[in-house]
C-alpha cells in the first residue's frame, strides 16, 4: 500500500515536471521560472521547501525521545522566518537576479565575493541535503519491510531529483513544492485532530501522560542537552540561520515584486507556523501511544517516529486502517524529500552556473543556450555528490543534520548579508572573510565535535561517529562560537581592508535601490 501510494506521488509529480520542461527554455526560466510565480503559489512553495523531512520526521522523533529540547527545534525555525520578513526578503528581491551572490556583488563589485558566496551556498545546500536522502533511505527501508535497505533508497531519490530539476527546471521545483506541501498540511492536520480525540481534545491530558510514562524531568531543558550551552547553541543557529539558506532565498526571485516577495513570506509562516505547533502534539503523542522503546528499535535516531504514530492513530499494526495510515504519512513524506531535495539542488546548480561558471569563469558573457547546458550538467554533478554523502551519513538524525546547515547559513551568510544591507565601511574584503571565515570555523568545530568524534560501545557493528576518539569541542552544534566568530571575521576584514570613497557611495545606491526597487527595470535610479 505505501509503495502504491508513493509510486502515485511520484507519477504526479513527474507529471508536472514534464508538464514545466515546455516552459523551461531559457537560463532564466531554469532559475527562477522567469519571475512568473505568484505570492500565494511561492509562499505555499516556501513553506514546502521548508517543511523538510527534518521536520516531519525528525523533529517528530526528537520530541518523542527528548521532549523539551527536541520542541526546541520547532520553534527555533518558526521564529526565524521574522528575521526574513523584516530584513532579508524585500532587499534581496530588489537587489538581486538569480542568487544570494548577486545582491553582495551588487553593492560590493568584486569577483571573489561573487566566488566565495557561492561556494558557501553550495556547503548549506549540501549539508541540508544529506538531511534529506538519509530520511529518504530510513523511509523506504521501513515501507520495503527491509529488502531495500539505505545503500538503494537513497541513489533513487537522487536520480529522482536530478530528473525534477534537469528536465522542469524551478518551475516544476516550485509546483513539487506546493503539492507537497498541501500533502504535508492535510497528513499533519488528520493526525492533530485524531491525537486531539484520543486525549479527550486536552493537551493538557497529553502531557500528563508523557509525564507518567517519563517523568516530569522531559517536560522540561535538559534531557537531550545536558550542557545549557549546546540548548543554546542551537537556538542560535536555528533562528539566525534562516535568513541565509540558499534554497529559500532564491524563492524571491521567483515572484515579479518586492511586495509579492514579503507576501511570500506571511503565507510562508501561517503555514509553517501551525505545522510546527502540531509537532508538539505528534512527538508527544508518539511517546505516548508508540512508545521510546518501539521507535529507537525501527530508527535509532527516531526519524520513524511519525508514520508509527500514523499506525497507531489509525487501528494499530496488523489493522486496514493502521497500515494505510502508516502507508499514507509515509508516502507524503516520501514526497516532503523529493520537493526538498529538488529545491536544494536547483539552488546549489544555479549558484555554481550562474556564480563560478558565468560569473568568475567567463566574466558574465556566456550566452543563454550555454548557462543552461551547464547547469543542467552541475544538477547531476550535485546529485551525485548528495549520494554519496547520504550513504556516509546514513545513521544520523535527520533534523541534526539540518541544525547544522542552519549553523554554516548563519555563521557565513548571514554576517555578510547584514554589513552589505546596514554598514557603510563594509567592503570587499570583509565579505571574502567572513564567509571564508565562518564556513572555516564551523565546519571545523563540527569536524571535532561528538557528531564526528566519539567512541562507540563495541557490540554496534555500525558506528554513529565517524572518528573513533573523544571529541575535541564539547558542543554538539557549533552555532554560540562560530556565529559570532563569522560576524568578528567580516568586522576584522573590513578594517583591514582599503577605505575606498566608491564602496561608500555604492552603499548609498545599494539603499536606495533596496528600498524603493527603482532601476529594477534597467533604468538608471537618480535620487538626490
Amino acid at each position: 500500500m505505501t509503495l502504491l501510494l508513493a509510486a502515485i506521488i511520484v507519477a504526479i509529480t513527474l507529471g508536472v515536471t514534464f508538464w514545466a520542461s515546455g516552459r523551461n527554455t531559457s537560463a532564466s526560466d531554469f532559475y527562477v521560472a522567469g519571475g512568473r510565480i505568484s505570492a500565494t503559489q511561492n509562499g505555499i512553495a516556501i513553506a514546502g521547501d521548508y517543511m523538510s523531512a527534518a521536520s516531519f520526521l525528525g523533529i517528530t522523533g526528537l520530541i518523542a525521545l527528548n521532549g523539551y529540547d527536541g520542541f526546541m527545534y520547532s520553534v527555533g525555525w518558526f521564529i526565524a522566518y521574522l528575521t526574513v520578513l523584516f530584513i532579508v526578503a524585500e532587499p534581496l528581491r530588489n537587489l538581486g537576479k538569480y542568487t544570494l551572490a548577486d545582491m553582495l556583488v551588487y553593492r560590493l563589485k568584486d569577483p571573489k565575493v561573487r566566488f566565495y558566496a557561492a561556494l558557501s551556498t553550495i556547503t548549506v545546500s549540501t549539508f541540508y541535503m544529506i538531511a534529506q536522502v538519509v530520511g529518504a533511505g530510513s523511509l523506504i527501508s521501513l515501507l520495503s519491510g527491509g529488502v531495500l535497505k539505505a545503500e538503494v533508497a537513497i541513489p533513487l531519490v537522487g536520480i529522482l531529483m536530478i530528473i525534477y530539476v534537469v528536465v522542469g527546471g524551478m518551475l516544476a521545483t516550485t509546483w513539487v513544492q506546493i503539492i507537497k506541501a498541501i500533502l504535508l498540511m492535510f497528513a499533519t492536520i488528520v493526525m492533530t485532530l485524531f491525537i486531539l480525540a484520543r486525549f479527550g481534545f486536552s493537551f493538557s491530558e497529553l502531557l500528563g501522560q508523557v509525564e507518567a510514562r517519563n517523568g516530569v524531568e522531559y517536560l522540561g531543558a535538559g534531557v537531550k542537552y545536558k550542557n545549557p550551552l549546546d540548548l543554546i547553541s542551537l537556538c542560535l543557529a536555528l533562528v539566525l540561520g534562516t535568513a541565509g539558506l540558499p534554497h529559500i532565498l532564491v524563492r524571491f526571485f521567483t515572484v515579479p515584486t518586492a511586495q509579492d516577495a514579503r507576501k511570500s513570506v506571511v503565507w510562508a509562516m501561517i503555514l509553517i507556523g501551525a505545522f510546527y505547533v502540531m509537532t508538539a502534539f505528534m512527538g508527544n503523542a508518539a511517546n505516548v501511544l508508540v512508545g521510546k522503546d518501539r521507535i529507537i528499535e525501527a530508527n535509532a535516531a527516531g526519524n520513524m517516529a511519525a508514520p508509527m504514530l500514523a499506525q497507531y492513530l489509525f487501528g494499530g499494526p496488523g489493522t486496514t486502517g493502521g497500515e494505510f495510515g502508516l502507508a499514507f504519512v509515509t508516502a507524503v513524506a516520501f514526497a516532503t524529500i523529493l520537493a526538498v531535495v529538488a529545491g536544494l539542488t536547483i539552488a546549489a546548480s544555479t549558484s555554481f552556473t550562474h556564480d563560478i561558471y558565468n560569473g568568475v569563469m567567463r566574466g558574465g558573457q556566456a550566452t543563454e543556450a550555454q548557462q543552461f547546458r551547464v547547469a543542467r550538467m552541475a544538477t547531476v554533478a550535485v546529485g551525485i555528490v548528495a549520494i554519496l554523502l547520504g550513504l556516509l551519513a546514513k545513521n544520523q538524525n535527520v533534523a541534526f543534520l539540518v541544525a547544522l546547515a542552519f549553523a554554516i547559513a548563519a555563521s557565513a551568510n548571514l554576517p555578510v548579508i547584514l554589513f552589505t544591507l546596514f554598514w557603510r565601511r563594509f567592503n570587499a574584503n570583509g565579505a571574502v572573510w567572513g564567509i571564508v571565515g565562518g564556513l572555516a570555523v564551523t565546519l571545523a568545530l563540527i569536524a571535532i565535535s561528538p557528531n564526528i568524534m566519539g567512541v562507540d560501545p563495541p557490540e554496534k557493528t555500525t558506528g554513529r561517529h565517524v572518528i573513533q576518539a573523544p571529541a575535541i569541542f564539547p558542543l554538539e552544534n557549533p552555532g554560540i562560537i562560530s556565529i559570532p566568530a563569522g560576524f568578528a571575521l567580516a568586522v576584522l576584514g573590513t578594517l583591514l581592508g582599503r577605505r575606498r570613497e566608491e564602496d561608500e557611495r555604492s552603499f548609498e545606491e545599494m539603499q536606495y535601490r533596496a528600498y524603493t526597487g527603482a532601476g529594477m527595470d534597467g533604468t538608471v535610479a537618480a535620487h538626490d
